[in-house]
Protein backbone atom coordinates (compact mmCIF):
# COMPACT_ATOMS: atom_id res chain seq x y z
CA UNK A 1 0.00 0.00 0.00
CA UNK A 2 1.29 3.10 -0.88
CA UNK A 3 1.38 5.56 2.14
CA UNK A 4 3.30 8.82 0.88
CA UNK A 5 4.93 10.15 -2.82
CA UNK A 6 7.92 12.64 -2.96
CA UNK A 7 8.38 14.08 -6.47
CA UNK A 8 11.31 15.25 -7.43
CA UNK A 9 11.95 17.96 -9.72
CA UNK A 10 15.49 19.09 -10.78
CA UNK A 11 15.65 22.80 -11.72
CA UNK A 12 18.06 25.65 -12.05
CA UNK A 13 14.85 28.04 -11.04
CA UNK A 14 14.28 27.14 -7.82
CA UNK A 15 13.11 30.36 -6.38
CA UNK A 16 10.71 30.42 -8.90
CA UNK A 17 9.46 26.97 -8.29
CA UNK A 18 9.52 27.44 -4.63
CA UNK A 19 7.03 30.41 -5.16
CA UNK A 20 4.93 29.25 -7.71
CA UNK A 21 4.26 25.93 -5.20
CA UNK A 22 3.81 27.66 -2.21
CA UNK A 23 1.46 30.09 -4.02
CA UNK A 24 -0.47 28.07 -5.82
CA UNK A 25 -0.99 24.77 -3.68
CA UNK A 26 -0.16 26.00 0.00
CA UNK A 27 2.83 24.39 0.03
CA UNK A 28 5.66 25.68 2.54
CA UNK A 29 9.67 25.01 3.38
CA UNK A 30 10.85 21.98 5.27
CA UNK A 31 14.41 22.08 4.79
CA UNK A 32 16.58 24.85 2.50
CA UNK A 33 19.78 24.93 1.53
CA UNK A 34 21.27 27.03 -1.60
CA UNK A 35 21.01 23.98 -3.77
CA UNK A 36 17.81 21.85 -2.50
CA UNK A 37 14.39 23.14 -1.47
CA UNK A 38 12.29 20.44 0.42
CA UNK A 39 8.15 21.62 0.13
CA UNK A 40 5.84 20.21 2.67
CA UNK A 41 1.72 20.23 2.95
CA UNK A 42 -0.01 19.57 6.59
CA UNK A 43 -2.95 17.24 6.21
CA UNK A 44 -3.36 13.60 7.40
CA UNK A 45 -1.42 12.14 4.40
CA UNK A 46 2.28 13.50 3.70
CA UNK A 47 2.52 15.64 0.64
CA UNK A 48 5.77 16.34 -0.31
CA UNK A 49 7.37 18.08 -3.05
CA UNK A 50 11.27 18.31 -3.69
CA UNK A 51 13.30 20.90 -5.45
CA UNK A 52 17.26 20.32 -6.52
CA UNK A 53 19.55 22.33 -8.69
CA UNK A 54 20.93 19.61 -10.95
CA UNK A 55 23.87 21.36 -11.37
CA UNK A 56 25.38 20.95 -7.96
CA UNK A 57 28.46 18.39 -7.33
CA UNK A 58 26.82 16.54 -4.55
CA UNK A 59 23.96 15.45 -7.19
CA UNK A 60 25.47 12.28 -9.40
CA UNK A 61 26.86 12.95 -12.82
CA UNK A 62 24.03 11.22 -14.60
CA UNK A 63 21.32 13.25 -12.93
CA UNK A 64 22.71 16.85 -13.66
CA UNK A 65 20.33 18.13 -16.14
CA UNK A 66 17.38 19.41 -15.62
CA UNK A 67 14.28 17.42 -16.29
CA UNK A 68 12.56 17.17 -19.62
CA UNK A 69 9.22 16.23 -19.35
CA UNK A 70 6.62 15.81 -16.33
CA UNK A 71 3.35 16.09 -15.92
CA UNK A 72 1.02 15.97 -12.78
CA UNK A 73 -2.60 15.64 -12.20
CA UNK A 74 -3.53 17.38 -8.64
CA UNK A 75 -6.49 17.61 -7.05
CA UNK A 76 -7.87 20.08 -5.13
CA UNK A 77 -11.11 21.16 -2.28
CA UNK A 78 -12.82 24.09 -3.44
CA UNK A 79 -14.80 23.58 -6.82
CA UNK A 80 -14.90 25.91 -9.68
CA UNK A 81 -13.87 28.60 -7.22
CA UNK A 82 -10.73 26.82 -6.46
CA UNK A 83 -9.69 26.40 -10.23
CA UNK A 84 -10.28 30.23 -11.11
CA UNK A 85 -7.66 31.01 -8.32
CA UNK A 86 -5.18 28.28 -9.25
CA UNK A 87 -5.78 30.08 -12.97
CA UNK A 88 -5.76 33.66 -12.02
CA UNK A 89 -2.52 32.94 -9.95
CA UNK A 90 -0.95 30.85 -12.22
CA UNK A 91 -1.81 33.81 -15.33
CA UNK A 92 1.17 34.92 -15.82
CA UNK A 93 3.10 31.63 -16.02
CA UNK A 94 0.46 30.03 -18.34
CA UNK A 95 -2.75 28.79 -17.33
CA UNK A 96 -5.48 27.52 -19.43
CA UNK A 97 -9.28 25.84 -18.82
CA UNK A 98 -9.33 22.62 -20.82
CA UNK A 99 -13.59 23.16 -20.51
CA UNK A 100 -13.97 19.14 -20.00
CA UNK A 101 -16.67 18.59 -17.53
CA UNK A 102 -16.86 14.63 -16.39
CA UNK A 103 -16.81 13.04 -13.31
CA UNK A 104 -14.10 14.72 -12.18
CA UNK A 105 -14.90 18.33 -12.53
CA UNK A 106 -13.54 20.71 -14.63
CA UNK A 107 -10.21 21.33 -14.41
CA UNK A 108 -6.62 24.25 -15.53
CA UNK A 109 -3.79 22.86 -17.21
CA UNK A 110 -1.14 25.17 -15.25
CA UNK A 111 2.45 25.20 -16.15
CA UNK A 112 5.67 25.63 -13.72
CA UNK A 113 8.40 27.45 -14.16
CA UNK A 114 10.37 24.39 -15.17
CA UNK A 115 7.80 23.39 -17.75
CA UNK A 116 5.68 20.98 -15.42
CA UNK A 117 2.48 20.65 -16.75
CA UNK A 118 -0.02 20.53 -14.04
CA UNK A 119 -3.62 19.18 -14.74
CA UNK A 120 -5.44 20.59 -11.25
CA UNK A 121 -9.34 18.79 -11.07
CA UNK A 122 -11.53 20.22 -8.27
CA UNK A 123 -14.34 17.43 -7.91
CA UNK A 124 -17.50 19.16 -6.72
Amino acid sequence: MLTSLCPVIRTIRIKESRAFYSDLFGFEVTEETDWYVGLGRPGPAPRELLLVDPTHPALPAALRRPMSLVRFTVEVEGGHKELARVAACAAPAGARRSGTDGPEGDDVLVTDPNGVKIRVIAPE
